[in-house]
Parts: structure tokens; C-alpha cells; sequence
């Protein structure tokens, strides 16, 4: 029998009509997934807040410890997607595992936690995006101030822009591929450029043992574990490659490699990439202080000596950034499809269809693309509010585990 047979035999199975072409590979997948997920560009566009809540203590251990927690979530997502591959993820393994009486609830409450942390990832890489543009025009005009709404009208840019790579299904593979070796490449080339060409290198002290504390609170746990958002948002949407459960051949293996490989690559990447840049740093405060608003780049500028230099490695994350904005758009426009296609959304019946003629859940795609522009309001009218909504996004990742112990006491 044909893996496809296999494939749409065990999808009809779960009640399920075939209704997305298999075009993606494990390495699309993977390149889809960790393009995400994508741990070194998390721990750029999030350093700000690694310096100020325990400075190269958190970035260096906060890598180690978030990696070692998202392997647990990542053998729970792959174990859970091997028995159950289903483009709803989270939501409907709640409904399959999840005591019968609370089945459907555990459910519904899953999928809008599931669907809302992709869209308020999708804000947090538009804002990250917009803002690093935003700082490099500012690093060549030192006279402009930047003000709220430039940094919407990036969000907005950012957010526009991945939206058309999504409408057109039999692109995305090959996308997602060329995302992932766009990530790895540039940092690659970040890797080698930043120690290669600083004037000055920090000691091994200062790498491994300086802990900076500039959170107001008194004690040193309660700024690591505030820091750790930052490592936390960079091993985010471990979930993404269960979504195109329904788009890949022998999805119960291919998965949880892509999902597996992810963590994997994504902790060589963001340990070796943090260690650099730490080694690399000069002056602490001005990366704080940089009226560019992007301390990623105040550090490359310092490393490099130019500012064509800085903008050019600034240009790389940016392109990483896009990429990802890509795949996290791939990635809510499947949740949002999914759970529309069993009735979890408002007017599901209309968003649950897939256009045959582009291979794509165009409908949902568009409307989750509409309600990142509005979370985007949010911005100008409040940026603690905006961040506090963002930094909810990691929130629905402890689902799977929950749901693996719920599945084992259910009665």
C-alpha cells in the first residue's frame, strides 16, 4: 500500500476528508519549524531584556535551562504527534486524551490558547522587525527620534509583506527550505564577523560569572527568572511542524524529527551565537542606552567599527526575521483552519475552507493576518500593554505536557 493511502487511512480514521496537498519534505518541514522557532534570532531581537534581567549569566545558563525544559516539550509534542498526526496539534489531542467530561472543553480552551499565542507571536516578529529597520535608519541619521507610530507603520510593513508568501501553497516548501538555510547562513556569518573583528574581548569572568541585575527587583532569582523570556521566546512554537501534519507523507515519523532536529540545531545555534556576541561586547551601557532602540546593533557597530558593517549584519537578522514571520503566518493560518474545521471559531463554516486553486486555507490565512494588524494598535495606544500580550504567547506550549499527564490519569 502507498504511503499516501496509509496517510489518508489514518486521517479518515480521526474523522477527517483529505483537504491539503502532501507537498512538504522533512527538511521543509524542519526548515518551516525552525524558522519559527529560530533560537539565535530570539536571542537577538529579545537581548535587551537577557541584559538587563542577569546580563551574560542568563544569556549563557538561560540558554542551557530552556533547552533542556523545551526537549521535554518537544519528546511530548513528538510522542503525542507519532500517535495523533493532526493538523489541529494541541487542541485536538485535548479532546482524544482529556477525561470525557471535560473533552470538549479542555478542547475549545486549548485550540483559542493554541490559535492566540500564534498570534501574538506573529506580533512580537513584526515589532522585532519594524524596530531593527527602524534602528539602522536611525544609525545613519543620528538626529531622528523614533517614535511610536514609525514603529507601527514597520510592525505593519513586516506583517504585510510575509502575508502573500502564504497564498500561494505550492511555494511554501520550497520557502521554508530556503528561510532555513538563509537562517543558518547568517549566523554563520554573524559568528564569524562579531569575535573576528572586535577591538576588545571580554574575559571568561565576565562571560561565564557577571550577573547585572537592572529589573528594580532586590533579589537575583526573581531578575534570572524574569530574564529568562528572553531564552524562552527564543525555543517559542516548538508546535509549529505538528500543524502540517496533513501536508507531509508518513507524518507520525517525519515530524517529530522535524520537531526533535529543531531543538537540536537551535541550541548549537543560540549558545555558540550568545557566547560570541558576550565575548565581543565593550560597553554594557551603551547597548542599553543606544538611541537606535536595537542593542543588538549598537553591538554589532561596536564590533565592526562601521555602520555600513553594522547595518549590513543587521540586515542578515532582518532577513532571518522575515523569514520567520513567514512561517509563523504558515503556522496560525493551519490553527486557525484546523479549528475553524471543527467548529471552534465564530463563523467556522466559512473560514474552514481550503482554495483549491492556491492550496492554501486562504480564508483563515486572511483573517489571522487581520487580527495581527489589530493587535498591532496596541502599540500606539500602550507599550507595556502590547508587551505584556506578547510575552503571553509562550504560555500555550505547556499544553502538550499537561495533556500527556492528563491522558495517563484519565480514568
Amino acid at each position: 500500500m502507498k504511503s499516501s493511502d496509509t496517510d489518508a487511512q489514518r486521517l479518515m480514521a480521526m474523522g477527517y476528508s483529505i483537504d491539503l496537498s502532501r507537498n512538504y519534505s522533512v527538511l521543509s518541514v524542519l526548515g518551516v519549524g525552525f524558522s519559527l522557532t529560530n533560537s539565535w534570532f530570539g536571542i537577538s531581537a529579545g537581548l535587551i531584556t537577557g541584559i538587563n534581567s542577569g546580563g551574560p549569566v542568563l544569556i549563557v545558563y538561560g540558554i542551557i535551562l530552556i533547552t533542556l525544559v523545551s526537549t521535554c516539550v518537544a519528546i511530548s509534542l513528538a510522542e503525542l504527534t507519532s500517535a495523533y498526526p493532526n493538523a489541529g496539534g494541541q487542541y485536538f489531542w485535548a479532546n482524544e486524551l482529556a477525561p470525557q467530561r471535560y473533552a470538549n472543553f479542555a478542547s475549545y480552551l486549548t485550540g483559542w490558547f493554541a490559535w492566540a499565542g500564534s498570534i501574538f507571536t506573529s506580533a512580537s516578529i513584526s515589532i522585532a522587525v519594524g524596530t531593527a529597520a527602524l534602528g539602522c535608519w536611525q544609525l545613519t541619521h543620528p538626529d531622528f527620534v523614533i517614535q511610536s507610530w514609525h514603529v507601527f507603520l514597520g510592525y505593519q510593513i513586516t506583517n504585510f509583506f510575509a502575508f502573500f508568501f502564504n497564498c500561494y501553497g505550492r511555494i511554501l516548501p520550497i520557502v521554508g527550505q530556503l528561510a532555513f538555510w538563509i537562517s543558518l547562513l547568517s549566523f554563520f556569518i554573524i559568528l564569524v564577523a562579531v569575535p573576528s573583528k572586535a577591538p576588545t574581548h571580554q574575559d571568561a569572568r565576565f562571560v561565564f560569572a557577571n550577573f547585572i541585575n537592572n529589573t528594580g527587583w532586590k533579589q537575583n532569582g526573581i531578575a534570572f527568572i524574569v530574564g529568562l523570556i528572553n531564552t524562552n521566546w527564543a525555543f517559542a512554537c516548538l508546535d509549529c511542524a505538528t500543524h502540517l501534519s496533513e501536508e507531509i507523507q508518513h507524518p507520525e515519523k517525519m515530524i517529530p524529527i522535524a520537531i526533535l532536529g529543531t531543538v537540536a540545531i537551535g541550541f548549537v545555534t543560540s549558545w555558540t551565537y550568545a557566547i560570541a556576541l558576550v565575548f565581543s561586547m565593550n560597553d554594557v551601557d551603551s547597548l542599553l542606552e543606544t538611541p537606535t532602540g536595537v542593542p543588538i546593533l549598537a553591538l554589532f557597530h561596536q564590533a565592526i567599527g562601521s555602520k555600513g558593517g553594522a547595518i549590513a549584519l543587521e540586515a542578515l537578522v532582518m532577513a532571518t526575521g522575515i523569514g520567520c514571520q513567514i512561517s509563523c503566518h504558515t503556522w496560525q493560518s493551519r490553527l486557525c483552519w484546523s479549528f475553524a474545521r471543527d467548529g471552534g471559531i465564530p463563523f467556522s463554516s466559512y473560514f474552514c475552507k481550503i482554495d483549491r486553486r492556491l492550496n492554501v486555507p486562504l480564508r483563515a490565512h486572511t483573517m489571522s493576518c487581520i487580527i495581527v494588524a489589530i493587535v498591532g494598535c496596541l502599540y500606539l495606544a500602550s507599550y507595556t500593554a502590547f508587551n505584556r500580550y506578547e510575552q503571553d504567547e509562550a504560555l500555550h506550549l505547556v499544553y502538550p505536557v499537561k495533556l500527556r499527564i492528563i491522558g495517563e490519569i484519565a480514568p
